[in-house]
């Protein structure tokens, strides 16, 4: 595992640093974080790209989904990154990472080739070679952060996530831990705001991003969808859905996993503030927890205690609940007050108090 080195952000007002984000897309994945990254609003990466936001470091950002550059001279940014030519970086990490030392006479992932021998480089080794100098490393999809999919049991790769394989007490040159950004994809804003987050601090202009105990920023990820969901109001009445697009009630007996799942697509939506799973009538899979898939399959069954739990809250106080708010409803709230009315006297309500 690497040390940290000391690390000192440039703060002299007159000194415009250039921070390269170094993107690795060749872990094991489908690269679809980099395509939702793509439709990110808030910020946009257009606005990150182009140094639109106010105060904000110059970013170039190297992903090989929006590079126009091929071949060597796409490639050419890994090697002054190596080299201390690129300095501050971000390497950022999409897919699960492989274990080579069981790769038998093959390899599981590759980016470039090495000079030396002709053979690939593999995502392990430029991890091994980037990390150490980058002044964070950031794992965006569940694949970089938890190992995901291609980390499920008996899978023959022996993948992990980034935190695995560099250690979850790691410290990059800037003495950040891996900052992940979970998600299958991450959702798109939340990986641009945190890359501008972590470019105002290297810029010495914010503080560090406060990460919970998963490695996840707090402020992204520090409540359950449950809390966000605009269909939790019937959780307490025990009003839940019992078919796929029927209403837009609860959907916890269908196999939602909201209840125990941090993520907040439900508060943010997907693209500028619109869809996300519970929002349009998907249930939750868990996509952002470190025991995606695994803990949570089959995903369309409901977990046998969140069924009891509903039907608790249905037979018990969930229609006491509902009796009392609907008589309140209709007999306080949902009338006008009796004096708008018309008539002869004035009958506003109003009293003398002398």
């Amino acid at each position: 595992m690497a040390t940290a080195v000391e690390y000192s952000p440039r703060q002299h007002e007159t000194e415009q640093i250039t921070a390269h984000v170094l993107w690795m897309t060749t872990g094991l994945s489908c690269e679809g974080d980099s395509v939702a990254m793509t439709s990110a609003t808030n910020p946009s990466l257009e606005d990150i790209i182009q140094g639109v936001i106010p105060g904000m470091p110059r970013v170039v950002i190297h992903n090989q989904v929006i590079a126009f550059e091929v071949g060597d001279e796409y490639i050419q940014a890994w090697y002054d990154a190596e080299q201390g030519k690129l300095d501050p970086f971000v390497l950022v990490v999409e897919g699960s990472v492989g274990n080579e030392e069981i790769n038998g006479e093959g390899h599981w992932t590759g980016f470039g080739v090495n000079p030396s021998n002709g053979q690939p480089i593999t995502l392990n080794e430029w991890i091994d070679r980037l990390a150490p100098k980058a002044a964070a490393v950031v794992a965006v999809g569940t694949c970089a952060t938890y190992g995901g999919i291609p980390a499920m049991k008996n899978n023959p790769t022996g993948a992990m996530g980034v935190p695995d394989y560099l250690g979850w007490n790691w410290r990059s040159k800037a003495g950040l831990p891996v900052v992940c950004i979970p998600g299958c994809p991450a959702q798109p804003d939340n990986t641009t705001e945190t890359l501008m987050y972590l470019v105002f601090h290297l810029a010495g202009m914010a503080p560090a991003p406060d990460l919970d105990e998963q490695l996840r920023p707090k402020w992204l990820f520090d409540r359950t969808v449950r809390e966000g969901c605009n269909r939790a109001g019937f959780t307490e009445q025990g009003n839940f859905a019992t078919e796929y697009g029927s209403d837009h009630r609860c959907l916890v007996k269908l196999g939602c996993k909201g209840p125990v799942v941090k993520c907040n697509v439900p508060v943010r939506g997907w693209v500028n503030g619109i869809g996300g799973c519970p929002n349009v009538g998907g249930i939750c899979m868990a996509c952002t927890m470190p025991g995606f898939p695994d803990k949570y399959m089959p995903f369309m069954d409901p977990d046998p205690w969140g069924e009891k739990g509903a039907d608790f809250q249905r037979f018990t106080y969930g229609p006491v609940f509902r009796y009392f708010r609907k008589r309140n409803i209709d007999k306080k709230f949902d009338i006008e007050p009796e004096w708008r009315r018309r008539g002869p006297a004035l009958t506003s309500g109003y009293q003398k108090r002398w």
